[in-house]
């Protein structure tokens, strides 16, 4: 059976880089990704994945006003079960840094050859946190050598977050209110030192927070 077609919204004020997207994705990936919707406006961008309703979102971070870091939050905010994927094509990590705090379950620079695309889009919606190696450096740089003791609880909310489970899922799991969930969470981020669950998933994957 043929695996189903990802579908993909690209948020991008360069409309070279949007056809490039829209002609060499689906060629590069043997038709299992496309372009379903495309809009260079930052503002406009929650409007067009709520109206397109794709399993994955493009965001280029650097775009005239509001920015793509609105555009980030503003999609999550209105379609949280869309994945949202930052694009920059600068060196700078504080805007990737941003992205994440806002929402987005990864990041992926410009620069980045089509056919190298599919398998970081892939786990994305599988619930990983996909994140460049050298960004990743930066974002444990800091806590490189330290220890985070969590109990068995904090482990399974870990693990349950590094699946891309939400909420609802968790608190199921558990067998807890999504209110607990939530100050669970919070408090987990808290002991991490990170502001954001993808950057939990990071950490947890990166120094084996997740071994038995």
């Amino acid at each position: 059976m043929r695996p189903p077609t990802i579908r993909l919204v690209v948020v991008d004020d360069h409309p070279l880089f949007v056809r490039g997207i829209e002609l060499l994705l689906p060629a590069s990936t043997d038709g299992r990704a496309e372009v379903v919707g495309s809009t260079g406006d930052a503002a406009a961008a929650a409007a067009l994945v709520s109206r397109c309703m794709p399993d994955l979102a493009l965001v280029d971070l650097h775009m005239p006003p509001p920015g793509g870091i609105r555009a980030v939050a503003a999609i999550r905010r209105t379609t949280p079960r869309v994945r949202v994927v930052a694009m920059s094509g600068g060196d700078d990590p504080a805007p990737a840094m941003e992205a994440l705090r806002a929402g987005a379950e990864g990041f992926l620079p410009k620069s980045s050859e089509p056919e190298e695309l599919l398998p970081p889009l892939l786990a994305i919606l599988a619930g990983w946190a996909v994140l460049p190696a050298q960004l990743l450096r930066g974002l444990l740089g800091p806590a490189r050598g330290a220890r985070v003791d969590l109990d068995g609880e904090e482990r399974q909310l870990l693990r349950l977050i590094a699946a891309g489970r939400n909420t609802f899922e968790i608190a199921d799991q558990l067998h807890v209110s999504e209110r607990t969930v939530k100050r669970m969470t919070a408090a987990l981020l808290r002991k991490l030192r990170v502001s954001s669950r993808a950057e939990a998933a990071a950490l947890a994957g990166h120094a084996g927070l997740l071994g038995e």
